[in-house]
């Protein structure tokens, strides 16, 4: 993960220190004295259901141009877990669903995220959003295993079809980069 630099509030210099009655190093910056916490980002995800098929979206953005994902991404401010995933799903396949319920959670601690995936129901159409090339529906068979673009979505898809999309409570998982 990127390390701060400079002070967002002044523009001065950042040194990492320990503050006082805080047990993690923090930025703080060494003209005005201001504590920045830098936090875990938050993707929301919903794996969408219609007639036994889910839906997948082909990215059009990097990172991982062109593999397909489950519709997902940041969360916005002002926004619930559930507004967000609906939210992404509009964005990325002009979809819009009922959601359900949560049921995986992934933790990416080199990246600083973490991934919350909903099952979802399609209601009604759906096309290419501006950050897709191309949306599909997919049986289990068909899903391009090969070509999934995060290792999160590979894990919610698999644990979607093992669950077949019941509410058997929520999958928890932990992807770190590799020490090899």
């Amino acid at each position: 993960m990127k390390k701060m630099n400079y002070c967002p509030k002044c523009g001065s210099t950042v040194s990492y220190k320990t503050p006082k009655g805080d047990n993690h190093e923090r930025a703080i910056c060494d003209a005005c004295g201001m504590v920045h916490y830098q936090n875990p980002l938050i993707v929301v995800g919903c794996v969408v259901e219609s007639e036994g098929k889910i839906l997948l979206c082909k990215r059009s953005i990097e990172p991982r141009y062109g593999f397909w994902t489950i519709p997902a991404g940041y969360m916005e401010l002002g926004e619930t877990l559930v507004d967000g995933a609906a939210r992404e799903t509009f964005e990325e396949a002009c979809a819009k669903v009922e959601i359900s319920h949560q049921f995986a959670s992934v933790d990416v601690p080199d990246a600083g995220q973490v991934h919350i995936f909903f099952c979802g129901k399609l209601k009604g159409g759906f096309g290419v959003g501006e950050e897709s090339l191309d949306t599909q529906l997919f049986s289990e068979e068909e899903i391009p295993w090969d070509d999934i673009a995060f290792r999160s979505g590979s894990f919610a898809l698999k644990k979607y079809f093992e669950d077949r999309g019941e509410n058997n409570g929520v999958h928890l998982y932990e992807l770190r980069r590799s020490k090899s």
